[in-house]
Order: structure tokens, then C-alpha cells, then sequence
């Protein structure tokens, strides 16, 4: 009782003691532009629009013209018009994360979206649009995270502390990739950002993919594709917020979001919705602005924290790995995984290419063995892959090649251990066993 006397406290102490009202006089799409709040707002902050119908329409500033301010609605503008009043809110968005979140799924601004009542409020307040921790005092990457799937485990481990992408076509597996994950990982706390996702996927994903197991010790934020622009960018930043209060409790979070693109997508409309000028494809300069200002709150926390590691999906256009997007987003983060739709064609799931995936951090935090048997693999697989096509067509003569030779042999072995069930967990340690057993090396790795 005495927390929820706090937040009351808390919330009284940041109501003004006046009030700014602006007024509504012009309305361009999804652009509303208001004046009298000259000196009394900026950029981010939070107004509301008194419609017509006497709803109140949650809205952010997004840009100023000439004495005007710019602003962009959470919902829909139905009965707002000209004239209409406007009361200049809160200047920074806060939200009260609370243990008793895990388990739960929230919107974009912390409310309900299950059926299990009130959320709890925490005694802290964090802002939802926060810097990350000063790169000078943040500690360096921590141990390996037990991911529970085989082909991450092997080929592409992931440490504490670790950023990394998932990049795929529409279709090819990333969801279920990063519902094994939550399910089977051994970190303390999961945090799944839901972005512009199709709203059947959503408790689809919750349900079937994720189950009663992975939701136990995990926090959903959702926000779907027909929601404005604005929402989905603020989930992608609710994602990271949660996150950011689980690591201040000394607690090692895996967080994963779905899609890093769709909130691209989203600061895009918003920008040009603004008059920013497009660059690339149509993107704005402020997208690959937020981009590194997001990515970068993931991450090793500072001494006494725990740690962030970060699980992006990248939607890439047309199968295109070059697109704005994802060249932009490999270049900030720690590592790649590829998934390669010509892989699930031939129904190997999940399907990550490993020849073109990476992980930065893999080669240090790996002992000699451990990354003698990887590299073996990786060996047999590019030799197999370099002549694949002369191997389809029957052109290929055993024994012209002894390394030809043992990449046909170990390949179906190869291909079976990169091939996982969603509901099958493999250890970090029995990955590189497997692995090391069907390779024929006698040697025991260090996990």
C-alpha cells in the first residue's frame, strides 16, 4: 500500500500547478498543427486534443513551423477540427515497471492487454525514451547465454551483453526462431517487443509459440500493424524501458523485438509526415538517427547491473540483405543471423544459414576446442555448398576431391543436427558434443 502512495505522491508532484491550453488550426492527414503553446512545449512531449465527441486524443510534438507546433495522434482523429482545444501534458512520458509484470502483456503505454486484471505499479519511475548507459563505465560482455537451439548454440554463440540481428524475408521462420529462444533460453528475464505484428500472429505467437513456460518469466509488449506509427515506435521503446528495469535489478534479460524494421517503418511516416525530406528508399534521415539511439540501450549494464542482451528481427525487403535497414542495422549490431528462404524451401527449419551468419563476440568466449570443432564444420559446410550443383547434377566424381569427399559424407549429418523442433531444447554444452561426436573429433569441449 505504502508504493501505491508513493506513485500517487510521485504522480501529484508532477502535476503543474497551471494549465496550457493551445488551439487546433490546421489538420494535414495525420499532421495537426496548433498554436498558443509558444515556450511551453518540445519535441516528444504529450498533449491531448478535447474532441468534439468529448474523447480525449493522445498526441506527441513531432516538429514546430513558424510559431506553430506539429503534433501526430496516438489514435484516430475522428471529431477533431478547427478550433478545437488543446492541453499540453506531462513533458516526459514515465511508466512504473514492477516484478509483477513478468507473466503479463501490455500495449505500448504499460496498460493490460490479457485478461488478469490491474498491472502492478513500481515504486520507480522510468522514463520510456531513455540514453543508454555512459560506454565508459558500461562493463564488457559477459558469459555465454544458453539459447537452446542448436544452431545458435554451435555456430553462433551468443554472451551476455551481446546484440544481434536476425535477418529474413517475410515468411522464413523469425518469430518461431525467437519463440524457441524465449521458451529454452537460461537468462532470468525475457522481454519480447511485438512491432507492427499482425494481430492473429500476436496471441498465436503467445500461445502456441511461446507457451505458459516461456510466459512465466517474460513480458510481452504488443503492438500491431494498424495502429498508428506513433504506438508502434513508442512499444519498440516500452520494450527497451522494461528491459532497462529488470538490468538495474542485477538481472541478466534477454530481449527480442519483432520487427527492428517496422519501427523504421513507423519513424518514417512520422518524419514525413513532419516535411522531413526523404534519403534512401524513402527513408528519412531521423530513421537511421533513432536506429543506433535504440539498439544502443541494449547491452552490458554498468558494475552492479545485470545485462541486455538484444535479439532484433530484421524484415528484409525482397530478400534484399543490402536494403537501407538492414545494412544500417548490421553495422550496430554485435552480429548477424541470416535466414535463407531457399534453406526453409527445402524444409530445414530453422533456417539459418551459417556460412553468412556471424557472431562478433563467438571467437573469444569460445575455448580453442570449442572453436575447432566450429570451424570444422564450417569447413566441411562451404566445401559441400562451393559444389553443391556439380554434386545435384551427378558431375561430381568421388575422389577427385578428398575434402569434396568428406563434406558428402558428413553433410546429411550436418544438415539433421541443424535441424530443431520448436519444442526440443538442446544445452549449450550437448550442442558442441553433438556436434563434435558426428564430426568424428575426440576431443571433449570446455562449456
Amino acid at each position: 500500500m505504502s508504493t501505491i502512495v508513493n506513485n500517487i505522491l510521485n504522480e501529484i508532484g508532477r502535476i503543474p500547478d497551471h494549465s496550457v491550453y493551445g488551439q487546433v488550426t490546421s489538420i494535414l492527414g495525420m499532421l495537426v498543427e496548433i498554436n498558443g503553446v509558444e515556450g511551453r512545449i518540445s519535441i516528444g512531449d504529450h498533449c491531448a486534443i478535447e474532441a468534439r465527441d468529448g474523447r480525449n486524443v493522445l498526441c506527441e510534438v513531432v516538429g514546430f513551423r513558424e510559431s506553430s507546433a506539429l503534433i501526430m495522434p496516438f489514435g484516430t482523429l475522428g471529431g477533431i477540427g478547427l478550433g478545437c482545444r488543446v492541453m499540453v501534458g506531462a513533458s516526459e512520458p514515465v511508466i512504473y515497471p514492477n516484478e509483477g509484470w513478468l507473466g503479463r502483456v501490455i500495449d505500448a503505454f504499460g496498460r493490460p492487454l490479457d485478461d488478469k486484471g490491474p498491472i502492478p505499479v513500481g515504486a520507480t519511475p522510468y522514463t520510456v525514451q531513455r540514453n543508454p548507459p555512459p560506454a565508459h563505465k558500461r562493463m564488457r560482455v559477459g558469459g555465454k547465454v544458453d539459447l537452446g537451439v542448436r544452431s545458435m548454440n554451435a555456430f553462433l554463440t551468443v554472451c551476455k551483453g551481446q546484440r544481434m540481428g536476425i535477418f529474413s524475408g517475410s515468411g522464413v521462420g523469425k518469430s518461431t526462431l525467437l519463440s524457441m529462444m524465449a521458451r529454452h533460453t537460461d537468462s532470468d528475464v525475457s522481454v519480447i517487443g511485438l512491432i507492427g505484428e499482425r494481430g492473429r500472429e500476436a496471441r498465436e505467437f503467445i500461445e502456441d509459440d511461446l507457451g505458459e513456460e516461456g510466459l512465466q518469466r517474460s513480458v510481452i509488449v504488443v503492438a500491431t500493424s494498424d495502429e498508428p506509427p506513433l504506438v508502434r515506435r513508442q512499444a519498440a521503446y516500452m520494450t527497451m524501458a522494461v528491459a532497462e528495469y529488470f538490468r538495474d535489478r542485477n538481472r541478466d534479460v534477454l530481449c527480442m523485438m519483432d520487427s527492428v524494421t517496422r519501427f523504421a517503418m513507423a519513424q518514417r511516416e512520422i518524419s514525413l509526415s513532419a516535411g522531413e525530406p526523404p534519403a534512401t528508399r524513402g527513408y528519412t534521415p531521423a530513421v537511421f538517427s533513432e536506429l543506433p539511439r535504440l539498439l544502443e540501450r541494449a547491452g552490458p549494464g554498468m558494475t552492479g547491473q545485470g545485462s541486455i542482451t538484444g535479439l532484433f528481427t530484421v524484415l528484409v525487403e525482397g530478400d534484399d540483405h543490402n536494403e537501407p535497414v538492414a545494412d544500417a542495422v548490421r553495422g550496430i549490431l554485435d552480429g548477424h543471423v541470416v535466414l535463407d528462404r531457399a534453406i526453409a524451401e527445402r524444409g530445414r527449419y530453422p533456417a539459418v544459414n551459417i556460412l553468412r551468419s556471424v557472431s562478433r563476440t563467438m571467437p573469444d568466449c569460445n575455448s580453442d576446442m570449442e572453436n575447432a570443432i566450429v570451424n570444422r564444420a564450417r569447413q566441411l559446410v562451404s566445401s559441400y555448398d562451393d559444389m553443391s550443383e556439380l554434386i545435384r547434377l551427378g558431375a561430381y566424381r568421388q575422389g577427385s576431391d578428398q575434402q569434396v569427399d568428406e563434406a558428402i559424407h558428413y553433410n546429411p549429418a550436418i544438415e539433421n543436427f541443424l535441424r530443431q523442433t520448436k519444442n526440443e531444447n538442446t544445452s549449450l554444452g550437448e550442442s558442441y558434443r553433438e556436434l563434435a561426436k558426428l564430426l568424428d573429433m575426440n576431443i571433449e569441449p570446455e562449456v
